[in-house]
C-alpha cells in the first residue's frame, strides 16, 4: 500500500495526460463499437495482450512471440472480416461525432406507425419493400439507392410507394427512426427451393436477408399480402398488431421496458468511462511499479542560465549518483541521456553558492521513480570574468651540460593577455611556459613553447598568441659562443 501511495505521489503531469488520453481512446472505442461484434474481438485482443505481458514476465520467450504473432494476425483479420462495421463507424458525418459525439439514448423505430402504414399500402395494393438496417452495413450489398435522411412518417412512406413515383419499385432503408435511402436495389436470391409464386420483391427480400442481418417487410402488389423476412425465413402477417409484435421482437424494442432501458443507457457510459480509466491506471501502475528493479546512475550536472559575465571556477561535485526504481519492461527502453540534473545559475552571485537538488532540477523518463541521490547539495563557486596582461616566464627544468653557459634568453611576446575569474587573476602575477629541459640543449637556438595555464579555467584572450618563441644563446667554457648551425 505504501508503494502505491509513493507511486501516486511521483506521478508527473505528463503521466496524467498519458493516462487520460489512453483512457479516452478506450472509452471512444467502446462507444463507437459497442453495438457491433468488433467490440468483443477488441476485448479478446486485449486479453491476449495481457497474456503476452505475463509470458514476458515469466521469460516464456517462444510463447511471447507466438502471442504477438496471433495478435498481429487477429488485427488483420478484424480489418478484413469486419470491414463493413469499421467503415460504418469511421464514415462519420463529421470529425466531432467520431471524437466525442455519442447517442445519449438509442432512438426507437416507430413500429406502430410503420405497421399501420404497411397495411394501408396492402389495402391500396401498393407494392413495397421496407428494409430495417441492423448491425451489418447494407451499402456493401445494395446499390442505386438515393440518399434521403428523412423522419419516418405514414405520409412519407405512402408517397414513396405511390405507383407513379419513380422510386416506388425500389426498397426503402430505415435506420432507427429515419429513412436513409429510397429506390434501393436489393440482391436477388438464387435459391431453388423458394416457391414459384414468389415475385421479384420476395426474392430480393430473401436475397438481402441471406447476406445480412437486415429485416425486410414485403407488400405484394398483386395479392396485397404482407410478409416479414428475417433469419432467412419468410412469414406471412395477417394484421398490424401481429406485425408490430414481430417487429418489436426482431428490433429488440420492448416498449414496456423502455423506461428501464433508458436508465440503463444513462448508467452505461459513465460506467464504461470509469472502467476505461481504472484499466489504464492498472496497466500504468503495472508497467511503472511492477517488479521494480533498482538501477544506479551517475548523472553529470548541467548548469543553465549562467550570467555571461561570470564563469564557474569550481564545483564540489560534477556528477550526482541516482538510485532509480524502474520496472524491467521500461528499463529496456531507457536511455541514460533521458536522466538529467539541471541547476539554474540565473540568481547566482560572485563567490560560493549552495544549490539543493529538488524534483524541479531532475528530469526522469515516465515510469521511473527516484529512490535516493547523493549528494543532495552542490557547492558552485563563480567569479566575474576579467582580462589581464601577464608577463611570460620560462619554466626551466634540469641542468645544462657542465661545459655550457646560458648567456642570453629572449621571449616573444613578453606578455600575454588572459581571461579568467577576477579573484584568481588577482593572485597570479606571471604566466609560465610548459616545462623546457636544459639538459637537451647543446647549442644556441630557438624553440616554440606552449603556455601552461593554471588553473584550467584561464583562457587566452582573443587576439593574443597561444604560444611564445624563445631565443637563447649558450657559450662553451672552452671557446666562443656555440652558434646555431
Amino acid at each position: 500500500m505504501n508503494n502505491f501511495f509513493i507511486a501516486l505521489s511521483s506521478i508527473h503531469w505528463t503521466d496524467i495526460i498519458d493516462i487520460l488520453f489512453i483512457s479516452y481512446v478506450l472509452f471512444r472505442l467502446y462507444v463507437l463499437f459497442r453495438a457491433t461484434p468488433v467490440l468483443r474481438v477488441l476485448i479478446g485482443i486485449g486479453i491476449l495482450w495481457i497474456f503476452q505481458r505475463v509470458a514476458v514476465w515469466l521469460n516464456l520467450v517462444v510463447t511471447s512471440w507466438a502471442i504477438q504473432g496471433i495478435i498481429a494476425a487477429v488485427a488483420l483479420i478484424v480489418i478484413v472480416v469486419f470491414r463493413n462495421e469499421l467503415r460504418s463507424v469511421l464514415q462519420a458525418k463529421n470529425l466531432r461525432s467520431l471524437l466525442w459525439g455519442y447517442t445519449h439514448e438509442v432512438v426507437q423505430t416507430p413500429i406502430e406507425v410503420i405497421s399501420e402504414t404497411v397495411f394501408d399500402l396492402a389495402k391500396k395494393s401498393y407494392g413495397a419493400l421496407i428494409v430495417f438496417e441492423q448491425k451489418f452495413d447494407l451499402n456493401a450489398v445494395v446499390h442505386s439507392g438515393i440518399p434521403w435522411d428523412g423522419i419516418v412518417s405514414k405520409e412519407m412512406i405512402l408517397s414513396i410507394f405511390w405507383p407513379d413515383n419513380p422510386v416506388h419499385d425500389g426498397a426503402v432503408i430505415i435506420q432507427s427512426n429515419r429513412i436513409s435511402q429510397v429506390g434501393a436495389i436489393l440482391p436477388v436470391s438464387g435459391r431453388k427451393d423458394l416457391p414459384s409464386h414468389y415475385g421479384t420483391r420476395h426474392r430480393a427480400a430473401a436475397g438481402l436477408v441471406e447476406l445480412t442481418d437486415a429485416i425486410v417487410i414485403v407488400v405484394s402488389e398483386e395479392t396485397g399480402k404482407v410478409a416479414i423476412v428475417r433469419d432467412g425465413k419468410l412469414r406471412n402477417v395477417r394484421g398490424k398488431m401481429e406485425l408490430a409484435r414481430l417487429l418489436e421482437e426482431s428490433l429488440n424494442q420492448d416498449w414496456k421496458t423502455k423506461g428501464l432501458s433508458r436508465r440503463k443507457q444513462k448508467l452505461e457510459l459513465p460506467v464504461a468511462a470509469l472502467a476505461s480509466f481504472l484499466f489504464v491506471m492498472a496497466v500504468w501502475f503495472g508497467f511503472t511499479r511492477g517488479l521494480d528493479t533498482l538501477v544506479t546512475l551517475d548523472v553529470p550536472i548541467e548548469y543553465m542560465k549562467r550570467p555571461p559575465e561570470m564563469e564557474i571556477l569550481e564545483a564540489s561535485v560534477h556528477t550526482v549518483r541516482f538510485q532509480l526504481s524502474v520496472s524491467g519492461t521500461i528499463l529496456k527502453s531507457i536511455n541514460p541521456d533521458q536522466v538529467q540534473v539541471r541547476l539554474d545559475l540565473s540568481k547566482a552571485i560572485v563567490g560560493q553558492n549552495s544549490f539543493t537538488i529538488t524534483n524541479e532540477n531532475i528530469k526522469l523518463p515516465p515510469g521511473v521513480l527516484l529512490k535516493e541521490m547523493e549528494p543532495s547539495v552542490v557547492d558552485v563557486t563563480l567569479d566575474v570574468r576579467v582580462k589581464k596582461e601577464l608577463p611570460v616566464q620560462i619554466d626551466w627544468i634540469g641542468r645544462l651540460p657542465v661545459y655550457l653557459k646560458l648567456t642570453k634568453v629572449k621571449i616573444k611576446p613578453e606578455e600575454i593577455a588572459v581571461i579568467g575569474g577576477r579573484s584568481i587573476l588577482e593572485k597570479i602575477s606571471t604566466l609560465y611556459t610548459e616545462k623546457i629541459r636544459l639538459d637537451t640543449i647543446q647549442k644556441s637556438g630557438e624553440i616554440t613553447a606552449n603556455l601552461a595555464l593554471r588553473p584550467a579555467s584561464l583562457k587566452i584572450a582573443q587576439g593574443s598568441k597561444k604560444q611564445v618563441k624563445i631565443t637563447y644563446i649558450v657559450k662553451s667554457m672552452f671557446s666562443e659562443d656555440v652558434k646555431e648551425e
